[in-house]
């Protein structure tokens, strides 16, 4: 245990020791919150307060805000669960290029053992950088309003997290294990990097694309994480502007507002409740880490 253990030490400490890369991989959130600034919250404003027809002397214009910085809060998270995992998995190629993989193989580490610390270095570096902008977020949005969270929703939300953080990492890194240069790995992520806003909907909800479009963002767990996450950081406040309205619409607009920026992941016709995006992240998450281990095996032999 202990060689499992200093090995998945060493693959923490050379992704935190990289300035840079802890930069780079957040680089999605940084954006995604730069043009929330510029651009994205006047949108989901206007969005939000055009639906509200007959509701304005209704609905505080403070919950509304309230509403829209939560779903930049869950972009942004959406978005490091993806860039994180796969810069820290970049270790894998890097170990290969140099041909630090010939000599971890020539020590008694069993192969399992080499690929599940890979595996767990970069999931608990996801999550640990991940749960600190979540926590951030949470005391920055506490000091401007309330979201009207519950203490078993804010636990939940570091939950999935943890659940977006395993998923996304056992998935990049049976993408990662097919890498031979970093050259690639890197040019993989400019591309990841651009589209990965799209795919969770940090910048345009999935509501907005074709069917076609929406299916396939959601076949990425990420997708469904950020979705849950989204219902978990807005409940509260969903179930407060709800109750402001006092049924005078029986409930239409924050049906149509969780519709519109995709409180659920739709796919193929068929919408997964909150316990049905968990179920698919698990199943996705268990099938990607025997492929991972299996593809180690085959891929990395003793030379």
């Amino acid at each position: 245990m202990k060689d499992f253990m200093g090995f998945t030490r060493r693959n923490i400490l050379i992704y935190f020791k990289d300035i840079l890369a802890v930069f780079f991989s957040l680089l999605t959130s940084i954006i995604v919150f730069v043009l929330y600034l510029l651009f994205l919250k006047g949108t989901f404003v206007d969005a939000l307060t055009g639906t509200m027809k007959g509701l304005e002397n209704i609905v505080s214009s403070q919950d509304i805000e309230m509403f829209v910085n939560g779903i930049l809060l869950s972009g942004i998270l959406g978005s490091s669960m993806i860039t994180v995992p796969y810069t820290c998995l970049q270790t894998i190629v890097k170990d290969r290029e140099a041909g630090v993989d010939i000599d971890i193989c020539s020590t008694p580490l069993k192969r399992w053992k080499i690929v599940l610390s890979y595996f767990t270095a970069s999931s608990l570096c996801a999550f640990i950088m991940t749960s600190l902008i979540l926590t951030v977020g949470l005391i920055t949005l506490g000091f401007m309003g309330d979201l009207h969270m519950t203490a078993g929703s804010v636990l939940a939300s570091y939950g999935a997290v943890l659940l977006g953080s395993l998923s996304s990492t056992a998935l990049f890194m049976m993408i990662l294990l097919l890498f031979k240069s970093s050259s690639t790995s890197t040019a993989f992520f400019g591309i990841l990097t651009a589209a990965s806003g799209f795919v969770i909907g940090a910048y345009i909800p999935l509501s907005r694309f074709s069917d076609g479009v929406q299916s396939f963002c959601n076949l990425f767990p990420a997708s469904h994480i950020t979705a849950l996450i989204r219902n978990l950081l807005l409940s509260g406040i969903s179930d407060k502007i709800d109750s402001s309205i006092g049924g005078l619409d029986n409930g239409a607009f924050i049906s149509a507002v969780k519709e519109t920026f995709s409180f659920n992941a739709v796919a193929f016709g068929k919408t997964f409740s909150s316990s049905g995006s968990v179920i698919y992240v698990l199943i996705i998450a268990l099938v990607s880490i025997l492929a991972m281990t299996y593809l180690y095996k085959k891929t990395y032999m003793r030379r």
